[in-house]
Protein backbone atom coordinates (compact mmCIF):
# COMPACT_ATOMS: atom_id res chain seq x y z
CA UNK A 1 0.00 0.00 0.00
CA UNK A 2 1.27 3.48 -0.91
CA UNK A 3 2.28 5.79 1.93
CA UNK A 4 0.41 9.10 2.01
CA UNK A 5 2.61 10.56 4.75
CA UNK A 6 6.27 9.86 5.43
CA UNK A 7 8.13 11.57 8.28
CA UNK A 8 11.88 11.09 8.58
CA UNK A 9 13.69 12.28 11.71
CA UNK A 10 11.43 15.32 12.09
CA UNK A 11 12.79 17.72 14.70
CA UNK A 12 11.62 21.09 15.99
CA UNK A 13 12.58 23.29 18.91
CA UNK A 14 11.29 26.52 20.40
CA UNK A 15 14.49 28.12 21.64
CA UNK A 16 15.99 25.67 24.11
CA UNK A 17 12.78 23.60 24.28
CA UNK A 18 13.02 20.51 22.07
CA UNK A 19 9.36 20.01 21.16
CA UNK A 20 9.75 17.20 18.58
CA UNK A 21 12.79 14.96 18.73
CA UNK A 22 13.76 13.07 15.55
CA UNK A 23 10.48 11.25 15.00
CA UNK A 24 9.95 8.93 12.04
CA UNK A 25 6.75 7.23 10.91
CA UNK A 26 4.55 6.64 7.87
CA UNK A 27 0.81 6.65 7.26
CA UNK A 28 -0.62 4.51 4.49
CA UNK A 29 -3.13 5.87 1.99
CA UNK A 30 -6.63 5.40 3.39
CA UNK A 31 -5.42 4.81 6.94
CA UNK A 32 -6.48 6.58 10.13
CA UNK A 33 -3.50 7.21 12.37
CA UNK A 34 -4.24 8.32 15.91
CA UNK A 35 -1.42 10.54 17.14
CA UNK A 36 -1.77 10.41 20.89
CA UNK A 37 -0.21 12.13 23.84
CA UNK A 38 -0.75 14.66 26.63
CA UNK A 39 -0.84 18.40 26.13
CA UNK A 40 2.66 19.65 25.31
CA UNK A 41 3.87 16.30 23.98
CA UNK A 42 4.57 17.62 20.48
CA UNK A 43 1.36 16.69 18.66
CA UNK A 44 0.41 20.10 17.30
CA UNK A 45 4.02 20.97 16.41
CA UNK A 46 4.19 17.78 14.36
CA UNK A 47 1.00 18.70 12.51
CA UNK A 48 2.38 22.17 11.75
CA UNK A 49 5.51 20.64 10.23
CA UNK A 50 3.54 18.10 8.20
CA UNK A 51 1.21 20.79 6.82
CA UNK A 52 3.94 23.28 5.93
CA UNK A 53 3.09 25.89 8.56
CA UNK A 54 6.54 25.66 10.10
CA UNK A 55 9.75 24.20 8.71
CA UNK A 56 11.47 21.43 10.65
CA UNK A 57 14.83 22.22 12.18
CA UNK A 58 15.96 18.84 10.92
CA UNK A 59 14.45 15.90 9.08
CA UNK A 60 11.99 15.72 6.23
CA UNK A 61 8.25 15.29 5.64
CA UNK A 62 6.74 13.95 2.43
CA UNK A 63 3.01 14.03 1.67
CA UNK A 64 1.59 12.33 -1.42
CA UNK A 65 5.15 12.00 -2.69
CA UNK A 66 5.84 15.73 -2.36
CA UNK A 67 8.40 17.32 -0.06
CA UNK A 68 6.43 19.68 2.21
CA UNK A 69 9.22 22.26 2.48
CA UNK A 70 10.03 22.31 -1.23
CA UNK A 71 6.47 22.19 -2.58
CA UNK A 72 4.18 23.56 0.17
CA UNK A 73 1.50 24.99 -2.15
CA UNK A 74 1.13 21.72 -4.07
CA UNK A 75 0.82 19.83 -0.80
CA UNK A 76 -1.63 22.27 0.80
CA UNK A 77 -3.91 22.13 -2.25
CA UNK A 78 -4.52 18.44 -1.52
CA UNK A 79 -4.95 18.44 2.25
CA UNK A 80 -7.53 19.64 4.74
CA UNK A 81 -6.72 20.90 8.22
CA UNK A 82 -9.01 21.38 11.22
CA UNK A 83 -7.53 22.84 14.39
CA UNK A 84 -8.80 22.64 17.96
CA UNK A 85 -9.09 26.44 18.20
CA UNK A 86 -11.61 27.89 15.77
CA UNK A 87 -10.42 30.61 13.38
CA UNK A 88 -13.63 31.29 11.48
CA UNK A 89 -14.90 34.61 10.16
CA UNK A 90 -17.59 35.09 12.76
CA UNK A 91 -19.26 38.13 11.16
CA UNK A 92 -19.90 36.06 8.04
CA UNK A 93 -22.43 33.28 7.65
CA UNK A 94 -21.51 29.62 7.67
CA UNK A 95 -22.10 29.35 3.93
CA UNK A 96 -20.00 32.45 3.26
CA UNK A 97 -17.10 30.97 5.23
CA UNK A 98 -17.18 27.83 3.11
CA UNK A 99 -17.59 29.69 -0.19
CA UNK A 100 -14.61 31.89 0.63
CA UNK A 101 -12.38 28.84 1.09
CA UNK A 102 -13.81 27.23 -2.03
CA UNK A 103 -12.68 30.29 -4.00
CA UNK A 104 -9.24 30.18 -2.39
CA UNK A 105 -8.88 26.53 -3.41
CA UNK A 106 -10.29 27.16 -6.88
CA UNK A 107 -13.16 24.72 -6.32
CA UNK A 108 -15.76 25.13 -9.05
CA UNK A 109 -19.49 24.40 -8.72
CA UNK A 110 -19.15 24.30 -4.95
CA UNK A 111 -22.34 23.33 -3.06
CA UNK A 112 -22.11 24.91 0.39
CA UNK A 113 -25.60 23.79 1.39
CA UNK A 114 -24.80 20.12 0.76
CA UNK A 115 -21.62 20.27 2.81
CA UNK A 116 -23.35 22.09 5.66
CA UNK A 117 -26.09 19.45 5.68
CA UNK A 118 -23.46 16.72 5.79
CA UNK A 119 -21.96 18.12 9.01
CA UNK A 120 -25.34 18.64 10.64
CA UNK A 121 -25.68 22.37 9.93
CA UNK A 122 -28.44 22.16 7.34
CA UNK A 123 -30.72 25.15 7.63
CA UNK A 124 -28.12 27.25 9.49
CA UNK A 125 -25.92 28.20 6.56
CA UNK A 126 -27.25 31.74 6.28
CA UNK A 127 -26.81 32.46 10.01
CA UNK A 128 -23.78 34.41 11.18
CA UNK A 129 -21.11 32.25 12.79
CA UNK A 130 -21.10 34.35 15.96
CA UNK A 131 -24.58 32.91 16.68
CA UNK A 132 -23.27 29.32 16.52
CA UNK A 133 -22.59 27.17 19.58
CA UNK A 134 -19.12 25.74 20.17
CA UNK A 135 -20.17 22.40 18.68
CA UNK A 136 -21.62 24.07 15.59
CA UNK A 137 -18.44 26.09 15.07
CA UNK A 138 -16.35 22.93 15.31
CA UNK A 139 -18.55 21.19 12.77
CA UNK A 140 -18.14 24.18 10.46
CA UNK A 141 -14.37 23.92 10.93
CA UNK A 142 -14.55 20.27 9.82
CA UNK A 143 -16.72 21.26 6.85
CA UNK A 144 -14.18 23.92 5.86
CA UNK A 145 -11.42 21.30 5.93
CA UNK A 146 -13.45 19.22 3.46
CA UNK A 147 -14.09 21.99 0.92
CA UNK A 148 -11.36 20.80 -1.47
CA UNK A 149 -12.13 17.07 -1.01
CA UNK A 150 -8.68 16.49 0.53
CA UNK A 151 -6.64 13.37 0.04
CA UNK A 152 -5.22 13.82 3.55
CA UNK A 153 -7.25 15.24 6.44
CA UNK A 154 -5.51 16.58 9.56
CA UNK A 155 -7.72 16.84 12.63
CA UNK A 156 -6.27 18.38 15.78
CA UNK A 157 -8.42 17.53 18.85
CA UNK A 158 -11.60 17.75 16.72
CA UNK A 159 -14.03 16.80 19.52
CA UNK A 160 -12.34 18.49 22.48
CA UNK A 161 -14.96 19.90 24.86
CA UNK A 162 -17.92 19.11 22.60
CA UNK A 163 -21.30 17.69 23.57
CA UNK A 164 -21.95 14.01 22.73
CA UNK A 165 -24.10 14.80 19.67
CA UNK A 166 -21.47 17.04 18.08
CA UNK A 167 -18.70 14.55 18.91
CA UNK A 168 -20.64 11.71 17.31
CA UNK A 169 -21.31 13.78 14.18
CA UNK A 170 -17.61 14.51 13.75
CA UNK A 171 -16.62 10.88 14.33
CA UNK A 172 -19.10 9.80 11.66
CA UNK A 173 -17.57 12.27 9.20
CA UNK A 174 -14.09 10.92 9.96
CA UNK A 175 -15.23 7.39 9.16
CA UNK A 176 -17.01 8.56 5.99
CA UNK A 177 -13.84 10.29 4.80
CA UNK A 178 -11.78 7.17 5.40
CA UNK A 179 -14.37 5.15 3.46
CA UNK A 180 -14.00 7.70 0.63
CA UNK A 181 -10.29 6.89 0.53
CA UNK A 182 -8.88 9.82 2.48
CA UNK A 183 -5.96 9.44 4.86
CA UNK A 184 -6.73 10.76 8.35
CA UNK A 185 -4.12 12.11 10.78
CA UNK A 186 -5.94 12.47 14.10
CA UNK A 187 -4.22 14.14 17.04
CA UNK A 188 -5.91 13.73 20.38
CA UNK A 189 -5.42 12.93 24.04
CA UNK A 190 -8.80 11.15 24.11
CA UNK A 191 -7.71 7.52 24.12
CA UNK A 192 -11.25 6.12 23.83
CA UNK A 193 -11.90 8.16 20.71
CA UNK A 194 -8.59 7.06 19.18
CA UNK A 195 -9.32 3.42 19.99
CA UNK A 196 -12.69 3.58 18.20
CA UNK A 197 -11.43 5.33 15.08
CA UNK A 198 -7.77 4.48 14.46
CA UNK A 199 -6.24 1.72 12.37
CA UNK A 200 -2.97 2.40 14.17
CA UNK A 201 -1.96 4.70 17.00
CA UNK A 202 1.32 6.43 17.78
CA UNK A 203 2.11 7.45 21.35
CA UNK A 204 4.18 10.63 21.56
CA UNK A 205 5.67 11.73 24.87
CA UNK A 206 8.12 14.59 25.43
CA UNK A 207 8.69 14.91 21.71
CA UNK A 208 9.46 11.24 21.03
CA UNK A 209 7.32 8.43 19.62
CA UNK A 210 7.39 5.74 22.28
CA UNK A 211 5.05 3.21 20.62
CA UNK A 212 3.31 2.77 17.26
CA UNK A 213 1.03 -0.12 16.33
CA UNK A 214 -2.58 -1.19 15.93
CA UNK A 215 -4.58 -0.70 19.16
CA UNK A 216 -5.24 -4.43 19.45
CA UNK A 217 -1.53 -5.25 19.12
CA UNK A 218 -0.59 -2.71 21.80
CA UNK A 219 -3.19 -4.16 24.15
CA UNK A 220 -1.86 -7.66 23.59
CA UNK A 221 1.74 -6.56 24.08
CA UNK A 222 1.37 -4.28 27.09
CA UNK A 223 -2.02 -5.00 28.60
CA UNK A 224 -3.76 -7.94 30.17
CA UNK A 225 -7.19 -9.40 29.61
CA UNK A 226 -9.25 -10.53 32.56
CA UNK A 227 -12.62 -11.71 33.72
CA UNK A 228 -14.22 -9.51 36.37
CA UNK A 229 -16.89 -11.11 38.54
CA UNK A 230 -19.14 -9.87 41.31
CA UNK A 231 -20.04 -12.59 43.80
CA UNK A 232 -22.43 -12.68 46.73
CA UNK A 233 -20.71 -11.86 50.02
CA UNK A 234 -21.56 -13.38 53.39
CA UNK A 235 -23.11 -10.16 54.72
CA UNK A 236 -25.44 -9.78 51.77
CA UNK A 237 -23.25 -7.42 49.73
CA UNK A 238 -21.02 -8.02 46.75
CA UNK A 239 -17.33 -8.77 46.41
CA UNK A 240 -15.14 -8.58 43.32
CA UNK A 241 -13.03 -11.34 41.83
CA UNK A 242 -10.45 -11.09 39.03
CA UNK A 243 -9.20 -13.92 36.83
CA UNK A 244 -6.44 -13.23 34.32
CA UNK A 245 -7.13 -14.70 30.89
CA UNK A 246 -4.62 -16.39 28.55
CA UNK A 247 -2.99 -18.41 31.33
CA UNK A 248 -2.72 -22.17 31.52
CA UNK A 249 -4.87 -22.27 34.66
CA UNK A 250 -7.54 -19.80 33.47
CA UNK A 251 -10.17 -22.47 32.74
CA UNK A 252 -9.56 -24.12 36.11
CA UNK A 253 -9.87 -20.81 37.97
CA UNK A 254 -13.16 -19.98 36.23
CA UNK A 255 -14.49 -23.46 37.07
CA UNK A 256 -13.52 -22.93 40.73
CA UNK A 257 -15.23 -19.54 40.75
CA UNK A 258 -18.57 -21.01 39.73
CA UNK A 259 -18.16 -24.07 41.95
CA UNK A 260 -17.37 -22.12 45.12
CA UNK A 261 -19.10 -18.75 44.72
CA UNK A 262 -22.50 -17.40 43.82
CA UNK A 263 -21.68 -15.34 40.73
CA UNK A 264 -23.93 -12.30 40.28
CA UNK A 265 -22.27 -10.58 37.31
CA UNK A 266 -19.48 -11.58 34.95
CA UNK A 267 -17.76 -9.68 32.16
CA UNK A 268 -14.42 -9.52 30.39
CA UNK A 269 -12.15 -6.49 30.39
CA UNK A 270 -8.99 -5.47 28.55
CA UNK A 271 -6.46 -2.73 29.07
CA UNK A 272 -7.32 0.66 27.63
CA UNK A 273 -4.93 2.71 25.53
CA UNK A 274 -4.63 5.09 28.46
CA UNK A 275 -3.56 2.19 30.71
CA UNK A 276 -0.92 1.25 28.14
CA UNK A 277 0.30 4.82 27.74
CA UNK A 278 0.76 5.07 31.50
CA UNK A 279 2.62 1.76 31.57
CA UNK A 280 5.00 2.82 28.79
CA UNK A 281 5.63 6.38 29.95
CA UNK A 282 4.98 6.18 33.68
CA UNK A 283 2.57 9.11 33.55
CA UNK A 284 -0.96 10.00 32.54
CA UNK A 285 -2.39 12.24 29.87
CA UNK A 286 -2.82 15.47 31.83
Amino acid sequence: MTDAIVAENLTYSYGDLLAVDQISFHVAAGEILGFLGPNGAGKSTTVKMLTGQIQPKAGRATLLGLDVVKKPKQVQAQIGVCFELTNLYEQMSGAENLKLFARLFGVKNFDAAALLKRVGLGGRGQDRVDTYSKGMKQRLMVARALVNEPKILFLDEPTEGLDPASSTAIRNIIQEERDRGSTIFLTTHDMMEADKLSDRVAFIDQGKIVALDAPRNLKQQYGKRMVLAEVAAAGGGLESREIILDREDTAVEIEKLFANEKVITLHSEEATLEDIFMRITGRGLT
